[in-house]
């Protein structure tokens, strides 16, 4: 597990519910619960702070770091995708994005590019992308906020032809790799989930600590999604689709190790003194 990507699961998970600031001192102990040595920490925050992600202030002679607003965003957004509702269903509409960025900022171009595939758009070409869902208002803000506006167009698009919108989606999204990676995810979680809930259920103790651990790492591991999935409309999904079934999983064992996991983190957990 790379430091900086748990870092934001546990600022996600838990921080952000929490005024989203924490003293270094606990952050190190939470970590520390997943092997994560206190200079692998210190230096994955390093790198947030000059990414953005975070922000630090002093009181006496302690550190404190908080979500800075574009690490709230990107956190809100996250936790809207793992913890979503049913869609209603699709109006057969997708939203097109063309964008032509000169080779002098080839490094904004590929930032876009970036985006564009974390928000779920499939790439038609090699710059024309494009998702069923609306996502007009998330790529207006993009793309004013790094100032390319100049050189990108953005659709509100019907297919008339010639592929099926089902043969157009395995064009633009390898949906075969994406329902493997869920097939891994069950396989690699259902085992744990039974064994648990049958513990619950013969009502065994279960360490508050393990269940900070176990769902931390279902959600750090589950989040990976956001980077592969594109959220498509139940008409679009292929008839073996298991991103529903490893869903119901994730949200049944999420539920089992919550209370725990919370728990543990308020025994540790440290706000700045008011």
């Amino acid at each position: 597990m790379k430091p900086q990507s748990m870092l934001f699961t546990i600022y996600g998970e838990y921080v952000r519910h929490y005024g989203s600031e924490i003293w270094i001192g606990s952050l190190t102990k939470l970590m520390g619960e997943f092997g994560l040595s206190e200079p692998a920490v210190r230096a994955a925050i390093s790198r947030m702070l000059r990414q953005g992600w975070l922000e630090s202030r002093k009181v006496g002679n302690r550190s404190y770091y908080s979500v800075s607003e574009r690490g709230k965003k990107r956190l809100e957004e996250a936790a809207a995708r793992i913890y979503k509702v049913e869609s209603s269903a699709w109006d057969g509409k997708w939203c097109m994005v063309s964008y032509n960025i000169p080779e002098e900022r080839r490094a904004l171009r590929d930032q876009l590019r970036k985006e564009l595939g974390y928000m779920g758009f499939g790439m038609l070409t090699t710059s024309t992308w494009i998702s069923p869902n609306n996502l007009r208002e998330a790529i207006q803000e993009l793309t004013e906020t790094q100032e390319i506006t100049e050189y990108v167009e953005l659709f509100a698009a019907e297919h008339v032809g010639w592929s099926d919108p089902k043969q157009l989606v395995q064009k633009c999204w390898n949906i075969d790799e994406i329902n493997a990676k869920y097939k891994e995810f069950i396989d690699s979680y259902q085992a744990e989930y039974d064994e648990l809930e049958e513990r619950i259920r013969q009502k065994k103790e279960v360490p508050d600590s393990l269940c900070f651990v176990n769902k931390t790492k279902l959600v750090h591991q589950y989040r990976k999604f956001l980077f592969i999935d594109p959220d498509l409309p139940q008409e679009l999904l292929p008839e073996l689709w298991l991103g529903k079934e490893a869903d119901k999983l994730f949200q049944n064992y999420y539920q089992l190790l919550n209370p725990g996991a919370v728990r543990f983190f308020e025994t540790v957990y440290e706000a700045a003194p008011v």
